[in-house]
């Protein structure tokens, strides 16, 4: 992937507020060619040491996407006040940007 590409999602995802959720294909919207895969693998390629809140990128069904740092997300999320129905969606109020 381009480092101008990279750079424009590591710059989204840093603008998501503490308590909000975002898509990896609202974040790909927002970029200059990204498709919400390759915003996916951007997240899981962060550089060690990174500051980004990578736990703040959610699937389109606005659940958490199936990885092994799941748990982490979930936990990270819930400490930001971010609750879950019972089918384990944030609530679409939560989405960022609004609509």
């Amino acid at each position: 992937m381009q480092s101008a590409l990279l750079e424009q999602i590591y710059t989204i995802v840093a603008q998501i507020p503490e308590g909000r959720v975002t898509t990896y294909g609202r974040i790909a919207k927002m970029t200059e060619g990204a498709t919400a895969r390759s915003v996916g693998s951007a997240m899981r390629h962060l550089p060690d040491g990174h500051e980004l809140p990578w736990h703040r990128v959610i699937s389109a069904s606005l659940t958490l996407a199936d990885h092994g740092g799941a748990a982490r997300q979930h936990e990270k999320l819930r400490a930001e006040g971010v609750a879950f129905d019972e089918k384990g969606r944030v609530p679409r109020h939560l989405v960022w940007p609004e609509e």
